[in-house]
């Protein structure tokens, strides 16, 4: 379970997230997170998360964002907000660093989903896109965590089938939705950022 300055990275999509609250420490309601993304990096696909709102707070650089099929970019000092159960993607579309301050409400189990993301990708487990390469691992971690996030394509509906299938076979065979993240502990978290005022 993630803490309060935890910070992970995914070397494939160029994201580094430190943790700045956590659902333990704000009744499951919030999680909050600084996020960095280098120049060209991204989120792995388009998504949507079911039951949470997700926030982004420009601090530095460039994303853009394309939330239900339209685009818009976003520099410091602007905000958006994404509704529950809307596709969105983005991507750092500057030169620069790209750091967002982002919030979920609820915190719902999104830290130990990502945290699991990125630990397949620092072990070389995923493709050039970010997405796990094993269809088992795939199916049994996306069965665990739909009520967090989920892929838009193919249609949910289909998703729900493949996993039906893939899911008990991946498990049976040793794979678990939850993967550790190496060395996860404590790091330097910015001063002030913990007591910022929600956005």
């Amino acid at each position: 379970m993630v803490r309060v300055g935890d910070v992970i990275d995914n070397p494939v999509t160029g994201e580094t997230m430190t943790f700045l609250l956590t659902g333990r420490e704000t009744a499951g309601e919030l999680l909050r997170i600084d996020m960095r993304v280098r120049p060209h990096g991204f989120v792995a696909s388009e998504h949507v998360h079911p039951d949470q709102e997700e926030r982004f707070q420009i601090m530095s650089g460039e994303i853009t964002l394309r939330v239900d099929g339209e685009e818009r970019r976003y520099r410091a000092g602007q905000r958006t907000i994404i509704p529950p159960g809307t596709p969105h993607v983005w991507w750092n579309s500057g030169r620069d660093e790209l750091r967002v301050l982002v919030e979920f409400r609820k915190a719902g189990r999104f830290a130990e989903f990502i945290t699991t993301f990125f630990a397949l990708a620092r072990a070389g487990k995923t493709n050039r896109h970010g997405i796990p390469t094993n269809p088992l691992q795939l199916a049994v971690t996306f069965a665990e965590y739909g009520d967090v996030i989920r892929g838009t394509r193919p249609p949910w509906l289909v998703q729900q089938v493949l996993f039906a299938i893939l899911n008990p076979i991946g498990r049976m065979l040793g794979y678990r939705p939850g993967v550790p993240y190496p060395d996860l502990h404590p790091r330097f978290v910015i001063p002030g950022a913990v007591v910022q005022r929600s956005m």
